[in-house]
């Protein structure tokens, strides 16, 4: 969920922090409020809206690079001067499959804070997974039986509670990983209870996502208003990403690849204006298996508001791939 992207991170090269602690729970790093309890989160934004302050929120999995700060300045601008920017930082476990890096996710806490601080982030949510999931990890089959909410194993019971989006998660994303979308939209439903925002911003790169949660605040009657910001990309075209770190060695190299499928899909609508979405995918699989690491999982064209595949490709038909460099997943997407 909530992903942007970055190849010469700041925090890869190598730099040591000295001026800063690690935060305690419930302090405030200098201009950058902490929020981690749930009830203390939500009783704020209520103070807030009594006020009449505008909260602006963007939800994230943390270890932040510019992409997220673009959405930030997104946040802020329609927050207005007098407004709250509220950024959350939590790894959501239910939206990771059994074989997924949820363990190894990327995780920068103190380096997040300091790019909050940077970019004007009024508070930063970082709840912990026994409050967002309560009793989540104990097992129905026994009791006493206790395991980690990203465990493959772990059945709710306390909580059992999940918000289901029917149509549009059930292809691209959502057919290749079945329970990601239920794990993205409870969560985003749970923090849009807790930090009640005005308006909320997610990037571009994760569009299928973003129609997902568009959908579910327009069927659930939430009222924030979703705003959906442009994908910021590196020189070479590779969109911003935190699992980039995992690109080392000749696989950022080969991660190109998937900026290089937009661009020839696009070339093509270019020149003969409509062309098969069948023989375009297949072109596009070759163009990903010329590089030795890469592996295509998906490739679709769909109407970029309803998400129906596309037959027929045309100018304004929206891309969307998801290509495996080495064991890295990577997704992007564009209009053509």
């Amino acid at each position: 969920m909530f992903r942007h992207h970055a190849r010469n991170h700041p925090r890869d090269a190598g730099a040591i922090d000295i001026c800063i602690d690690w935060p305690r729970v419930g302090a405030n790093f200098p201009g950058v409020q902490i929020v981690r309890s749930l009830t203390a989160m939500q009783r704020r934004a209520r103070h807030w809206q009594r006020a009449g302050r505008r909260i602006g929120f963007v939800p994230t999995m943390g270890y932040l690079h510019a992409g997220h700060l673009s959405l930030v300045r997104e946040a802020r601008k329609h927050a207005g001067r007098n407004g709250i920017v509220v950024l959350s930082v939590y790894v959501n476990p239910t939206q990771f499959g059994p074989k997924e890096d949820f363990s190894k996710y990327p995780r920068d806490l103190k380096h997040d804070l300091k790019l909050c601080r940077a970019a004007g982030v009024d508070v930063v949510f970082t709840p912990g997974d026994r409050e967002m999931y309560p009793r989540w990890g104990e097992s129905l089959s026994s009791p006493d039986r206790k395991e980690s909410p990203g465990s493959t194993e772990s059945r709710p019971a306390g909580f059992s509670t999940c918000v289901v989006e029917e149509k549009l998660s059930q292809t691209m994303e959502g057919a290749s990983r079945p329970t990601h979308f239920r794990g993205v939209t409870t969560v985003v439903a749970k923090l849009f209870n807790l930090v009640l925002p005005d308006v909320a911003v997610f990037g571009a790169k994760d569009w299928q996502q973003a129609a997902i949660i568009r959908r579910m605040t327009a069927d659930l009657n939430f009222q924030t208003r979703i705003v959906v910001a442009p994908t910021l990309r590196e020189p070479d075209g590779l969109a911003m990403s935190s699992r980039n770190k995992y690109l080392v060695g000749d696989l950022r190299r080969q991660a190109t690849v998937l900026w290089c499928c937009i661009q020839v899909a696009r070339a093509a609508v270019k020149k003969s204006r409509t062309f098969s979405a069948a023989r375009l995918k297949i072109a596009l699989k070759k163009l990903v298996e010329c590089e030795p690491a890469a592996r295509l999982d998906y490739v679709e064209f769909f109407d970029p508001e309803t998400l129906v595949p596309a037959a027929k490709v045309t100018r304004g038909t929206h891309l969307a791939l998801a290509v495996f460099i080495g064991k890295t997943r990577l997704i992007d997407n564009a209009r053509l």
